[in-house]
């Protein structure tokens, strides 16, 4: 297994920044984009510091934050990188992410915000989800990530036909979207059986989480269903991806769903050991949850 971190971190210096549509949209345009570009800028550094600082701590894989570029797809106050007086060197940076990244097999993602529903009933929810995905399929491209990896969004009284109008929308989006598109069970309204023949059909990755599943079963064992999501991948020659988190209050009593700050070694299923993949860590402590599980896991865990 390759073991992946989760955006931030907990312990080392690296920060991103951000701001707000309010708080641009009360500057004159020319403000905005030089505000914007110093945002961008610092966030692309830190995103070279990142992909280093993970390959030092012997993680091998990064999901990269959403709004690295804060706003970029806002209808009021958006941008390009070619609008920023910083443009060029943050493209540079960009590459270097990539470069690195691709020299190290450093694997990188993205999990877009909830608010990007692609089932949605509701035209504007679609549109404005669309116009975010192409902005991270470019932001992938540019750092080669291979994942942007979503929830199927809500029942909306009818499963059946949020997930054929995910099968729609699907067919509209650009190759380089679909091309990266994964999708991942939740613990409120989709499992690995309501998604499996969506995934199968559009040969869309199935991401596994195995902390959703234990939280809203669907009668698979986690054996089946890591089996069944990995030959969605396997299906494509790419890597397995899934994610493991272990319940703030254990599995005993009280709300399971909330993640603790570390993983216990005993949520890693045991068909997982040794078998080509990559987790992402889903942990309040960040770094430091990923470096004590793998030093807990030793060399039968992961690689």
């Amino acid at each position: 297994m390759r073991f992946g971190l989760c955006c931030l971190f907990k312990d080392e210096d690296i920060a991103f920044r951000t701001t707000t549509a309010k708080v641009l949209s009360a500057m004159p345009r020319g403000e905005q984009l030089k505000k914007l570009s110093g945002i961008c800028h610092s966030n692309a550094q830190s995103l070279v510091q990142a992909v280093q600082t993970v390959h030092r701590l012997g993680i091998g894989a990064f999901r990269i934050m959403s709004p690295l570029f804060p706003r970029m797809t806002h209808p009021d106050v958006g941008y390009t990188l070619a609008d920023l007086p910083d443009g060029d060197t943050i493209v540079n940076l960009l590459c270097a992410t990539r470069s690195f990244a691709q020299q190290h097999d450093i694997r990188l993602s993205f999990h877009p915000d909830q608010f990007v529903v692609l089932s949605s009933p509701h035209p504007a929810v679609v549109a404005n989800s669309m116009r975010e995905l192409k902005y991270q399929a470019w932001l992938a491209e540019a750092v080669g990530a291979d994942v942007i990896n979503l929830h199927a969004g809500g029942v909306y009284g009818d499963k059946s036909l949020a997930l054929n109008r995910f099968c729609l929308v699907f067919a509209d989006l650009p190759d380089n979207v679909r091309s990266r598109l994964t999708l991942e069970n939740d613990d409120v309204s989709y499992t690995v059986s309501d998604l499996l023949p969506l995934c199968e059909k559009l040969s869309i990755p199935l991401v596994y989480d195995v902390h959703h599943h234990r939280c809203k079963p669907d009668g698979l064992s986690v054996e089946e269903a890591t089996r069944l999501t990995g030959a969605t991948w396997q299906a494509l020659g790419r890597e397995q991806y899934c994610h493991l988190s272990s319940p703030r209050a254990g599995w005993g009593g009280g709300n399971p769903k909330p993640h603790a700050d570390y993983i216990n070694p005993t949520d890693v299923p045991i068909c997982w050991r040794k078998r080509i993949m990559t987790v992402d860590i889903e942990a309040k402590a960040k770094e430091l949850a990923v470096v004590r599980l793998m030093n807990d896991l030793g060399k039968d865990g992961c690689q």
